[in-house]
């Protein structure tokens, strides 16, 4: 009785095992190759549990969401000779499961390792025909577009669907960068030495156009001033003719006046004249003649 429960656990045991090893499940996150000895027996695309054949049948999980890869510091060529360094993001698929299988053995490494060859023959090809400034315009949705499409064919071949291909950056190689970043800066120190020589250009023909203005505006001044001198003194000699006309002696007389407040307004002033000069005639002594002499005793 003890030998028939002993077996009859063993035959559970194997049961057991053997469902075990015949059920596998498939989750929406991938597909199922289900291969038996060695060859692909069918492909399982949706989710759910599943049988096999246990022993003969292997189970291979292959991805069935987008597949992410990224690819730094790829090197590139411009029209100009200038080399860049570009980054990508490939977006992929896995759109034939036997085929990528057959091709890569179901591993994403050596698909990625296969894809990035073309990827980099791609930049090159693009960029080679355009310059630096078409990566940073409107040239750059179509460059991603060329991109992509070169590198589907030889995706389609390992059973891959490229959906995207995205340059998330461009950047100069570090040597051509500090050739770029000493010319740019030769450029903008000429620039500035450019905008100061102008500069300085316009400050003298403003300080000229001033000297100028004011030299002409001094002279209009002073001509204006001597016209209006000019005048003041013809009509103060007309003044005095008129004065004269009308009295010649008290006219005499006021000169005369003006000519004494003048000469003798100092306190040193000294004058050697005759005592009939025309100057003392208003004095009081002109054309007086001397006391009489007293007879003799």
């Amino acid at each position: 009785m003890g030998a028939l429960k002993t077996f009859a656990g063993i035959i559970a045991i194997v049961v057991a095992a053997l469902a075990y090893m015949s059920l596998f499940v498939v989750d929406e996150r991938e597909k199922a190759l289900v291969l038996r000895f060695g060859e692909i027996s069918r492909i399982v695309e949706k989710p759910g549990l599943y049988f096999k054949m246990p022993v003969a049948d292997t189970v291979v999980q292959i991805e069935d969401r987008l597949v992410l890869w990224e690819s730094f510091d790829m090197g590139v060529q411009v029209v100009d000779g200038r080399r860049y360094l570009v980054d990508s993001l490939t977006v992929a698929r896995i759109s034939d499961s036997q085929r990528f299988r057959q091709t890569v053995g179901a591993d994403l490494a050596r698909a990625k390792a296969r894809i990035e060859t073309r990827l980099d023959a791609a930049l090159r090809q693009t960029y080679g025909k355009r310059t630096f400034g078409a990566a940073l315009s409107q040239d750059r949705a179509v460059m991603m577009r060329e991109i992509r499409d070169q590198v589907r064919p030889a995706a389609s071949e390992l059973g891959l669907e490229i959906v995207d291909v995205r340059i998330r950056r461009t950047d100069l190689m570090q040597d051509v960068l500090e050739d770029t970043y000493n010319r740019m800066s030769s450029e903008r120190r000429a620039e500035a030495q450019d905008l100061r020589s102008r500069g300085e250009a316009t400050k003298t023909r403003m300080i000229a156009e001033a000297d100028r203005g004011y030299v002409e505006k001094v002279a209009q001044a002073r001509r204006q001033s001597e016209i209006v001198r000019g005048e003041g003194d013809a009509t103060r000699n007309k003044v005095f003719a008129e004065a004269f006309e009308s009295d010649p002696e008290f006219f005499s007389f006021y000169r005369s006046m003006q000519a004494y407040a003048r000469t003798l307004s100092g306190n040193d002033t000294t004058l050697v004249l005759k005592p009939d000069s025309d100057f003392f005639k208003y004095f009081g002594t002109r054309n007086q003649t001397a006391p009489p002499t007293p007879p003799a005793p």
